[in-house]
Protein backbone atom coordinates (compact mmCIF):
# COMPACT_ATOMS: atom_id res chain seq x y z
CA UNK A 1 0.00 0.00 0.00
CA UNK A 2 1.46 3.42 -0.95
CA UNK A 3 2.37 5.73 1.94
CA UNK A 4 0.26 8.89 2.02
CA UNK A 5 2.27 12.10 2.30
CA UNK A 6 1.63 14.30 5.32
CA UNK A 7 -0.08 17.25 3.66
CA UNK A 8 0.02 19.40 6.78
CA UNK A 9 3.78 18.83 7.03
CA UNK A 10 4.15 19.96 3.41
CA UNK A 11 2.00 23.02 4.10
CA UNK A 12 4.21 23.84 7.06
CA UNK A 13 7.35 23.35 4.96
CA UNK A 14 6.21 25.87 2.33
CA UNK A 15 4.18 28.11 4.66
CA UNK A 16 0.71 27.57 3.16
CA UNK A 17 -2.62 28.71 4.53
CA UNK A 18 -4.90 26.42 2.55
CA UNK A 19 -4.86 23.55 0.06
CA UNK A 20 -8.06 22.53 -1.73
CA UNK A 21 -8.57 19.29 -3.68
CA UNK A 22 -11.25 19.44 -6.38
CA UNK A 23 -12.85 16.46 -8.12
CA UNK A 24 -15.78 16.26 -10.53
CA UNK A 25 -16.60 12.83 -11.89
CA UNK A 26 -18.72 13.99 -14.81
CA UNK A 27 -15.93 16.00 -16.44
CA UNK A 28 -12.97 14.01 -15.16
CA UNK A 29 -11.67 17.04 -13.28
CA UNK A 30 -8.91 16.42 -10.75
CA UNK A 31 -7.35 19.62 -9.53
CA UNK A 32 -5.53 21.15 -6.57
CA UNK A 33 -5.61 24.78 -5.44
CA UNK A 34 -2.81 26.10 -3.25
CA UNK A 35 -3.31 29.34 -1.32
CA UNK A 36 0.03 30.32 0.16
CA UNK A 37 -0.24 33.73 1.83
CA UNK A 38 -2.97 36.37 1.82
CA UNK A 39 -1.20 39.08 3.85
CA UNK A 40 -1.15 41.44 0.87
CA UNK A 41 -4.63 40.50 -0.39
CA UNK A 42 -6.55 37.68 -2.13
CA UNK A 43 -4.41 34.93 -3.65
CA UNK A 44 -3.66 35.34 -7.36
CA UNK A 45 -2.00 32.85 -9.68
CA UNK A 46 -2.48 30.89 -12.88
CA UNK A 47 -4.13 27.55 -13.54
CA UNK A 48 -1.97 25.03 -15.40
CA UNK A 49 -2.93 21.68 -16.89
CA UNK A 50 -0.30 18.94 -17.10
CA UNK A 51 -0.54 15.12 -17.28
CA UNK A 52 1.24 14.72 -13.94
CA UNK A 53 2.46 11.20 -13.28
CA UNK A 54 1.05 11.25 -9.75
CA UNK A 55 -0.99 13.28 -7.29
CA UNK A 56 2.19 13.78 -5.27
CA UNK A 57 3.90 15.41 -8.25
CA UNK A 58 0.92 17.72 -8.80
CA UNK A 59 0.78 18.61 -5.11
CA UNK A 60 4.48 19.44 -4.98
CA UNK A 61 4.13 21.60 -8.07
CA UNK A 62 1.14 23.59 -6.81
CA UNK A 63 2.83 24.19 -3.45
CA UNK A 64 6.06 25.45 -5.00
CA UNK A 65 4.27 27.54 -7.60
CA UNK A 66 1.82 29.18 -5.19
CA UNK A 67 4.65 30.05 -2.80
CA UNK A 68 6.49 31.61 -5.72
CA UNK A 69 3.42 33.71 -6.48
CA UNK A 70 3.51 35.25 -3.00
CA UNK A 71 7.04 36.42 -3.66
CA UNK A 72 6.16 37.53 -7.18
CA UNK A 73 3.26 39.64 -5.90
CA UNK A 74 5.45 41.06 -3.16
CA UNK A 75 8.32 42.05 -5.41
CA UNK A 76 5.96 43.44 -8.07
CA UNK A 77 4.25 45.52 -5.35
CA UNK A 78 0.67 44.47 -6.12
CA UNK A 79 -1.91 44.00 -3.37
CA UNK A 80 -2.41 40.27 -3.85
CA UNK A 81 -1.08 37.12 -2.25
CA UNK A 82 0.19 33.89 -3.74
CA UNK A 83 -1.97 31.13 -5.14
CA UNK A 84 -1.96 28.54 -7.92
CA UNK A 85 -4.18 25.85 -9.39
CA UNK A 86 -3.07 22.69 -11.19
CA UNK A 87 -5.25 20.31 -13.20
CA UNK A 88 -4.11 16.71 -13.59
CA UNK A 89 -4.72 15.85 -17.24
CA UNK A 90 -3.67 16.14 -20.85
CA UNK A 91 -4.63 19.59 -22.17
CA UNK A 92 -4.96 18.17 -25.67
CA UNK A 93 -7.29 15.25 -24.99
CA UNK A 94 -8.85 15.81 -21.54
CA UNK A 95 -9.94 19.43 -21.66
CA UNK A 96 -13.60 20.40 -22.16
CA UNK A 97 -15.83 23.47 -21.69
CA UNK A 98 -17.75 21.61 -18.99
CA UNK A 99 -14.53 20.92 -17.06
CA UNK A 100 -13.83 24.63 -16.90
CA UNK A 101 -17.38 25.37 -15.83
CA UNK A 102 -16.79 22.95 -12.95
CA UNK A 103 -13.58 24.86 -12.17
CA UNK A 104 -15.67 28.03 -12.13
CA UNK A 105 -17.85 26.50 -9.41
CA UNK A 106 -14.93 25.34 -7.27
CA UNK A 107 -13.02 28.64 -7.51
CA UNK A 108 -16.19 30.63 -6.93
CA UNK A 109 -16.84 28.58 -3.82
CA UNK A 110 -13.74 30.09 -2.24
CA UNK A 111 -15.57 33.39 -1.97
CA UNK A 112 -12.91 35.64 -3.48
CA UNK A 113 -9.90 34.19 -1.67
CA UNK A 114 -8.41 33.08 -5.00
CA UNK A 115 -8.32 34.48 -8.54
CA UNK A 116 -6.85 32.54 -11.47
CA UNK A 117 -6.34 32.49 -15.23
CA UNK A 118 -4.23 31.02 -17.97
CA UNK A 119 -0.95 29.18 -17.44
CA UNK A 120 0.87 26.25 -19.03
CA UNK A 121 -1.62 23.98 -20.79
CA UNK A 122 -4.56 26.40 -20.52
CA UNK A 123 -5.74 29.22 -22.78
CA UNK A 124 -7.67 32.46 -22.14
CA UNK A 125 -10.65 30.98 -23.99
CA UNK A 126 -10.89 28.16 -21.42
CA UNK A 127 -11.74 30.62 -18.70
CA UNK A 128 -14.56 32.16 -20.70
CA UNK A 129 -16.41 28.95 -19.78
CA UNK A 130 -15.25 29.14 -16.16
CA UNK A 131 -16.43 32.72 -15.80
CA UNK A 132 -19.98 31.66 -16.63
CA UNK A 133 -20.07 30.15 -13.13
CA UNK A 134 -18.18 32.79 -11.07
CA UNK A 135 -16.29 36.05 -11.48
CA UNK A 136 -12.91 35.05 -10.11
CA UNK A 137 -10.98 34.76 -13.38
CA UNK A 138 -8.51 37.06 -15.10
CA UNK A 139 -6.62 37.25 -18.38
CA UNK A 140 -9.67 36.57 -20.54
CA UNK A 141 -9.70 37.64 -24.20
CA UNK A 142 -10.43 41.33 -24.70
CA UNK A 143 -13.72 40.55 -26.43
CA UNK A 144 -14.87 38.91 -23.19
CA UNK A 145 -13.89 41.84 -20.97
CA UNK A 146 -10.36 40.71 -20.12
CA UNK A 147 -7.00 42.39 -20.64
CA UNK A 148 -5.84 39.99 -23.33
CA UNK A 149 -2.55 38.22 -23.93
CA UNK A 150 -0.33 38.22 -20.81
CA UNK A 151 2.68 36.95 -22.75
CA UNK A 152 3.26 40.49 -24.05
CA UNK A 153 4.17 42.12 -20.68
CA UNK A 154 5.81 38.90 -19.50
CA UNK A 155 8.25 38.92 -22.41
CA UNK A 156 8.86 42.64 -21.91
CA UNK A 157 9.68 42.04 -18.25
CA UNK A 158 12.24 39.37 -19.16
CA UNK A 159 13.80 41.74 -21.69
CA UNK A 160 14.01 44.43 -19.01
CA UNK A 161 15.70 41.87 -16.77
CA UNK A 162 18.26 41.17 -19.49
CA UNK A 163 18.92 44.89 -19.97
CA UNK A 164 19.49 45.34 -16.24
CA UNK A 165 21.75 42.29 -16.19
CA UNK A 166 23.79 43.66 -19.09
CA UNK A 167 24.10 47.00 -17.27
CA UNK A 168 25.30 45.30 -14.09
CA UNK A 169 27.75 42.94 -15.80
CA UNK A 170 29.03 44.92 -18.76
CA UNK A 171 28.28 48.55 -17.96
CA UNK A 172 25.70 49.06 -20.72
CA UNK A 173 22.11 47.93 -21.06
CA UNK A 174 22.54 47.30 -24.78
CA UNK A 175 22.05 43.71 -25.89
CA UNK A 176 23.39 44.29 -29.38
CA UNK A 177 25.75 41.48 -30.35
CA UNK A 178 25.03 39.50 -27.17
CA UNK A 179 24.19 35.81 -27.52
CA UNK A 180 21.12 34.55 -25.65
CA UNK A 181 19.96 30.94 -25.48
CA UNK A 182 16.20 30.45 -25.04
CA UNK A 183 14.90 27.14 -23.74
CA UNK A 184 11.27 27.11 -24.87
CA UNK A 185 9.99 29.44 -27.61
CA UNK A 186 6.26 29.22 -26.96
CA UNK A 187 4.01 32.12 -26.01
CA UNK A 188 6.59 34.00 -23.94
CA UNK A 189 9.85 32.63 -25.33
CA UNK A 190 8.74 33.32 -28.90
CA UNK A 191 7.86 36.93 -28.10
CA UNK A 192 11.14 37.31 -26.22
CA UNK A 193 13.02 36.14 -29.30
CA UNK A 194 11.27 38.79 -31.40
CA UNK A 195 12.27 41.49 -28.90
CA UNK A 196 15.88 40.28 -28.81
CA UNK A 197 16.07 40.38 -32.59
CA UNK A 198 14.89 44.00 -32.45
CA UNK A 199 17.67 44.68 -29.93
CA UNK A 200 20.31 43.35 -32.30
CA UNK A 201 21.11 40.25 -30.27
CA UNK A 202 21.80 36.74 -31.54
CA UNK A 203 20.04 33.66 -30.21
CA UNK A 204 20.22 29.91 -29.76
CA UNK A 205 16.78 28.34 -29.38
CA UNK A 206 15.26 25.00 -28.43
CA UNK A 207 11.73 23.72 -27.99
CA UNK A 208 9.95 20.37 -27.89
CA UNK A 209 7.98 21.64 -30.91
CA UNK A 210 10.54 21.10 -33.68
CA UNK A 211 8.30 22.67 -36.30
CA UNK A 212 8.19 25.85 -34.25
CA UNK A 213 11.99 26.22 -33.97
CA UNK A 214 12.47 25.61 -37.69
CA UNK A 215 9.90 28.29 -38.49
CA UNK A 216 11.78 30.77 -36.30
CA UNK A 217 15.09 29.75 -37.85
CA UNK A 218 13.66 30.41 -41.29
CA UNK A 219 12.32 33.77 -40.11
CA UNK A 220 15.59 35.06 -38.64
CA UNK A 221 18.22 33.15 -40.61
CA UNK A 222 21.84 33.25 -39.45
CA UNK A 223 21.01 35.28 -36.34
CA UNK A 224 19.35 32.20 -34.81
CA UNK A 225 20.96 28.81 -34.19
CA UNK A 226 19.18 25.64 -33.10
CA UNK A 227 19.85 23.33 -30.16
CA UNK A 228 17.82 20.77 -28.20
CA UNK A 229 15.87 21.20 -24.97
CA UNK A 230 18.24 18.85 -23.15
CA UNK A 231 21.47 20.39 -24.47
CA UNK A 232 20.79 24.11 -24.71
CA UNK A 233 22.00 24.91 -21.19
CA UNK A 234 25.43 23.57 -22.22
CA UNK A 235 25.83 26.07 -25.07
CA UNK A 236 28.34 28.87 -24.45
CA UNK A 237 26.34 32.13 -24.40
CA UNK A 238 26.16 35.44 -22.57
CA UNK A 239 22.69 34.81 -21.12
CA UNK A 240 20.77 31.56 -20.68
CA UNK A 241 16.99 32.09 -20.68
CA UNK A 242 14.79 29.22 -19.40
CA UNK A 243 11.26 29.86 -20.69
CA UNK A 244 9.61 26.45 -20.23
CA UNK A 245 9.28 24.26 -17.12
CA UNK A 246 11.14 24.88 -13.88
CA UNK A 247 13.92 23.05 -12.06
CA UNK A 248 16.43 23.60 -14.87
CA UNK A 249 19.19 24.61 -12.44
CA UNK A 250 19.86 21.41 -10.55
CA UNK A 251 22.65 19.11 -9.36
CA UNK A 252 23.29 17.84 -12.89
CA UNK A 253 22.92 20.98 -14.98
CA UNK A 254 24.78 23.42 -12.73
CA UNK A 255 28.15 21.92 -13.64
CA UNK A 256 27.29 22.13 -17.34
CA UNK A 257 26.27 25.80 -17.52
CA UNK A 258 28.40 27.93 -19.83
CA UNK A 259 26.75 31.30 -19.41
CA UNK A 260 27.47 34.49 -17.49
CA UNK A 261 23.87 35.04 -16.42
CA UNK A 262 20.46 33.35 -16.23
CA UNK A 263 17.39 35.46 -17.04
CA UNK A 264 14.20 33.67 -18.05
CA UNK A 265 10.44 33.45 -17.68
CA UNK A 266 10.13 29.88 -16.32
CA UNK A 267 8.85 29.55 -12.75
CA UNK A 268 11.00 27.91 -10.07
CA UNK A 269 14.15 27.70 -12.19
CA UNK A 270 16.18 26.70 -9.13
CA UNK A 271 15.39 23.14 -8.15
CA UNK A 272 16.39 24.06 -4.60
CA UNK A 273 17.52 27.31 -2.95
CA UNK A 274 21.03 25.93 -2.51
CA UNK A 275 21.44 25.95 -6.28
CA UNK A 276 21.06 29.73 -6.17
CA UNK A 277 23.83 29.84 -3.59
CA UNK A 278 26.02 27.76 -5.90
CA UNK A 279 25.37 30.09 -8.82
CA UNK A 280 26.46 33.00 -6.62
CA UNK A 281 29.65 31.20 -5.64
CA UNK A 282 30.41 30.37 -9.27
CA UNK A 283 29.90 33.97 -10.38
CA UNK A 284 26.85 33.25 -12.56
CA UNK A 285 24.38 36.11 -12.14
CA UNK A 286 20.83 34.83 -11.59
CA UNK A 287 17.82 37.09 -12.13
CA UNK A 288 15.16 35.83 -9.67
CA UNK A 289 12.49 34.35 -11.93
CA UNK A 290 9.53 35.61 -9.93
CA UNK A 291 10.65 39.18 -10.58
CA UNK A 292 11.57 39.11 -14.26
CA UNK A 293 8.50 37.06 -15.25
CA UNK A 294 6.11 39.30 -13.28
CA UNK A 295 4.76 41.21 -16.29
CA UNK A 296 1.81 38.88 -16.77
CA UNK A 297 0.95 39.09 -13.08
CA UNK A 298 1.12 42.88 -13.22
CA UNK A 299 -1.37 42.85 -16.09
CA UNK A 300 -3.97 40.59 -14.50
CA UNK A 301 -3.65 42.32 -11.12
CA UNK A 302 -4.30 45.62 -12.87
CA UNK A 303 -7.29 44.05 -14.61
CA UNK A 304 -8.93 43.41 -11.24
CA UNK A 305 -8.48 47.07 -10.31
CA UNK A 306 -9.55 48.52 -13.69
CA UNK A 307 -7.21 47.74 -16.56
CA UNK A 308 -4.93 50.46 -17.94
CA UNK A 309 -2.40 49.30 -20.55
CA UNK A 310 0.04 52.19 -20.12
CA UNK A 311 0.10 51.68 -16.35
CA UNK A 312 0.86 47.98 -16.85
CA UNK A 313 3.70 48.64 -19.27
CA UNK A 314 5.19 51.33 -17.02
CA UNK A 315 5.15 49.00 -14.02
CA UNK A 316 6.64 46.20 -16.10
CA UNK A 317 9.47 48.42 -17.30
CA UNK A 318 10.24 49.16 -13.63
CA UNK A 319 11.48 45.55 -13.31
CA UNK A 320 14.76 46.99 -14.62
CA UNK A 321 15.34 49.20 -11.57
CA UNK A 322 14.10 46.62 -9.10
CA UNK A 323 16.48 43.99 -10.44
CA UNK A 324 19.43 46.37 -10.23
CA UNK A 325 18.54 46.97 -6.56
CA UNK A 326 18.53 43.22 -5.92
CA UNK A 327 21.85 42.75 -7.71
CA UNK A 328 23.40 45.51 -5.63
CA UNK A 329 22.04 44.09 -2.38
CA UNK A 330 23.39 40.68 -3.35
CA UNK A 331 26.82 42.19 -3.91
CA UNK A 332 26.82 44.26 -0.71
CA UNK A 333 25.61 41.43 1.53
CA UNK A 334 27.50 38.70 -0.39
CA UNK A 335 24.41 36.53 -0.74
CA UNK A 336 22.69 34.92 -3.70
CA UNK A 337 20.38 37.14 -5.69
CA UNK A 338 17.45 34.83 -4.87
CA UNK A 339 18.04 35.41 -1.16
CA UNK A 340 18.36 39.16 -1.66
CA UNK A 341 15.00 39.18 -3.45
CA UNK A 342 13.36 36.98 -0.78
CA UNK A 343 14.53 39.31 1.98
CA UNK A 344 13.08 42.32 0.18
CA UNK A 345 9.69 40.60 -0.17
CA UNK A 346 9.60 39.37 3.45
CA UNK A 347 10.37 42.88 4.66
CA UNK A 348 7.44 44.21 2.60
CA UNK A 349 5.09 41.54 3.95
CA UNK A 350 6.04 42.42 7.53
CA UNK A 351 5.41 46.13 6.91
CA UNK A 352 2.02 45.51 5.27
CA UNK A 353 0.96 43.09 8.02
CA UNK A 354 1.84 45.75 10.60
CA UNK A 355 -0.13 48.45 8.74
CA UNK A 356 -3.18 46.19 8.44
CA UNK A 357 -3.35 45.81 12.19
CA UNK A 358 -5.05 49.22 12.04
CA UNK A 359 -8.81 48.66 11.98
CA UNK A 360 -10.65 50.47 9.19
CA UNK A 361 -13.91 50.64 11.10
CA UNK A 362 -16.86 48.65 12.41
CA UNK A 363 -19.01 47.23 9.62
CA UNK A 364 -21.90 46.20 11.79
CA UNK A 365 -21.10 42.47 11.89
Amino acid sequence: MPVMRDIFALMEKYGHEQVVFCRHEGTGLKAIIGIHDTTMGPALGGCRMIPYESTDEALEDVLRLSRGMTFKCGVADVDFGGGKMVIIGDPVSDKSPEMFRAIGRFVGGLGGRFFTGTDMGTMPEDFVHAKRESNHFVGLPKEHGGSGDTSIPTALGVLQGMRATAKFLWGTESLEGRVVSIQGVGKVGGRLLDLLMEEGARAVIADINEERVHQLKEKYGDRVELSTVTDIHRVEVDIFSPCARGGVVNDTSIDELRCQAIVGSANNQLQEDRHGDELHERGILYAPDYLVNAGGLIQVADELEGYNEERVLAKTRAIYEMLLQIYERSRQENIGTHRAADRLVLERLEKVADIRRIMLGWNGR
